[in-house]
């Protein structure tokens, strides 16, 4: 039940970040920067180590987790060029502002945030750690959901109101996917796979599209400062990492 509780608070993250998409876009940048920070901390310092750990563990070739790993960046960056997940280069297709496209995007975000509920939900099933890092890495990428999902559904001149219904719906969907993972249980050599594959994601959300999407928000003049936060975010979960171990 842990991992619903946690899923409670992705669902928080995702509203605040539709909130301040709509009242404080312009300042977003440090939050940003170091949400990708935290991102590839819990890629680095968290899952991968795990990963290896239970591939040791279940005589699973650690090859394995970095195919996974692999596959998972590859996949998303597809989703994201080809289903228009974020909006982060919607200035490039404004030629393409049309209601139903921001509806089209922002439900594409709706059901990979129940796949982020999903995630926190295996990560427990690993250990109480990996899940509660995996939880923090999606907290933090969730916010950015929040974001994207009023930023797409705005940009393309849908009403405010439609904006909010999408906005709850995508708060909501990590609460569902949390819950299901009650239901079934995956075995070690499985998880391995599985962490690996999510460890993709993470690294291609972090460094492929917050972080830029963070320097796109800012001139260069605080673009040190902008990766001091990255590193404070990954420093962050290198301390919980040693700390829950």
């Amino acid at each position: 039940m842990t991992a619903v509780f946690l899923a409670l608070a992705t669902a928080v993250a995702t509203l605040a970040g539709g909130w301040c998409a709509l009242r404080f876009r312009d300042r977003l940048h440090y939050l940003l920067s170091f949400a990708a920070g935290v991102l590839l901390g819990v890629v680095c310092f968290e899952l991968l180590p795990e990963a290896f750990e239970l591939a040791r563990r279940g005589g699973v070739d650690p090859m394995r987790p970095m195919v996974a790993l692999v596959v998972g960046f590859l996949l998303f960056h597809s989703l994201e060029k080809f289903v228009l997940i974020h909006h982060a280069h919607e200035s490039n297709y404004a030629e393409h502002r049309h209601p139903h496209v921001g509806l089209i995007s922002a439900s594409a975000l709706v059901g990979h945030s129940l796949l982020d509920g999903v995630a926190i939900g295996l990560a427990f099933q690993v250990t109480p750690a990996v899940g509660i890092a995996v939880a923090v890495a999606v907290i933090g990428h969730d916010f950015c959901d929040g974001l994207n999902t009023v930023g797409l559904m705005v940009s393309h001149r849908n009403s405010t109101l439609r904006s909010i219904a999408m906005l709850a719906l995508d708060a909501a969907a990590p609460l569902v996917g949390a819950a299901s993972t009650l239901l079934f249980h995956v075995p070690e050599p499985a998880l391995a796979v599985y962490l690996g594959f999510f460890a993709g994601f993470l690294l291609y959300i972090g460094v492929a599209d917050i972080l830029p999407e963070a320097h796109s928000r800012a001139g260069p003049a605080i673009a040190l400062r902008l990766l001091a936060l990255t590193a404070l975010g990954a420093a962050f979960i290198y301390a919980v990492a040693r700390l829950a171990g």
